[in-house]
Formats: C-alpha cells, structure tokens, sequence
C-alpha cells in the first residue's frame, strides 16, 4: 500500500491519469457484469417459463396473459404485439402478403430485443481489449518518469532504479486486472444472449405459422 502511496505521490499529471481511468473502466465494467448477469439471469428463466405457458393456453388472449405474467423483462411480448398487430391501411406494408407483414413485422421486433439483451456488450469488449495497453502505457510513461527523476538526482543505483521501476510495472498488473474480468463477461454473456436469440427466434417462427394458419383456414 505505501508503493501505491508513494507512486501516487511521485506520479505526474498522466501517470495518474491513467490509473484514475483503469479505476473507472473497473468500476465500470462491474457494475455492468452485476447488472447484465441479473438481468440475462431473469430473461432465461422469463423464456423457459413463459414459452411453454404460452402454448398451453387455450386461447390466443390467455396466452398473452401468460406472458405478461411471466415475462418481466419483456423479451417476449413485444414479439407478439408485433404477430397480432395489423398493417396501417394505404401503406406499402399492407400491399404485401400476411406472411411478409407478419416477418417484417417480427424481425423488427426480435432485433430490438435482442439490441436490448446484447446492452453493455461494446463498453465490455472495449474495456477488455484497451485496459492491457493503457496499464502498458502508463508502465512505460512511469518508468520513464522514475529514471529522470534518479537521472536528475545523481548517482544510479540497483537500489534507486529498482523501487519506481517495481512501482511503474504495477500499472501493467492493474490493466490485466480490468480486462480479465470483462474479457469473461464479454464471453458468457455472449453464449447467453446467443442461446435467447435462439429461442426467440424460435417463437417469432412459431407465432408467424400460427397467425398465417389462422388467417388461412378463416
């Protein structure tokens, strides 16, 4: 704790810098993983709930009632407004066939939810592939600092050279320390929101025949 205290005290305008923005990447990039985690966390049991209750229901307004009893984070309801939703009348949209409406339609809906799922994905990639080389940076920017203020004190020793250089390298270890953490979010979180996509993508699919059915035996 005293060589942090010390490095601090003997850093430079950018030295500190740095670790100030290494804090605020970690700070960030956790409060993200609690949050995402929590909210990926409820979306999957929302589905794997939600989608049997769905289709166990008898009618097609029960089955709106089931999901938004089950799905609170509203992954799923917004693919359904849009299967049950009818085409403005003197548009191009209603020109076209129910099945096109009905995936055009879906297809909006399913890329916004998933751009709600996939949140927070770019900050975590960013943080995990800038944080090796910003600690890198301020290493190298410290180590040079330390060896002009020996080189300006005098006489170079082991023992001089050693102590601000031990110091410097800890920005090294620190930028590791931000980008392993969001480096493994980035990934879990990715296989997650990958296997919702696919469930939800297996929805969509199933509402488009169910609603082109209807309309075709009517």
């Amino acid at each position: 704790m005293g060589g942090l205290q010390h490095f601090w005290e003997q850093g430079d305008l950018i030295t500190r810098g740095v670790a100030v923005l290494l804090l605020l990447m970690s700070v960030s990039a956790w409060v993200l993983i609690v949050w995402k985690g929590w909210l990926l966390r409820r979306v999957r049991s929302d589905i794997a709930r939600a989608v049997p209750a769905f289709w166990a229901a008898p009618t097609l307004a029960e089955g709106q009632r089931q999901l938004e009893a089950f799905d609170r984070e509203g992954a799923l309801r917004p693919l359904l407004a849009a299967a049950t939703a009818s085409a403005r009348g003197g548009t191009l949209e209603s020109r076209g066939q129910l099945a096109s409406q009905l995936t055009r339609r879906l297809r909006d809906a399913l890329h916004a939810v998933l751009a709600q799922l996939q949140f927070g994905q770019v900050l975590l990639a960013s943080i995990g592939s800038t944080a090796p080389f910003i600690g890198l940076f301020g290493t190298v920017w410290g180590i040079y600092h330390a060896l002009l203020a020996i080189s300006a004190a005098g006489a170079i020793t082991i023992d001089k050279v050693s102590g601000p250089v031990g110091e410097a390298l800890v920005m090294t270890a620190a930028g590791l320390a931000v980008a392993i953490p969001a480096v493994l979010a980035y990934n879990v979180f990715g296989k997650i929101v990958g296997a919702c996509e696919a469930e939800l993508e297996g929805f969509a699919h199933d509402l488009r025949e169910m609603i082109t059915g209807s309309a075709e035996e009517s």
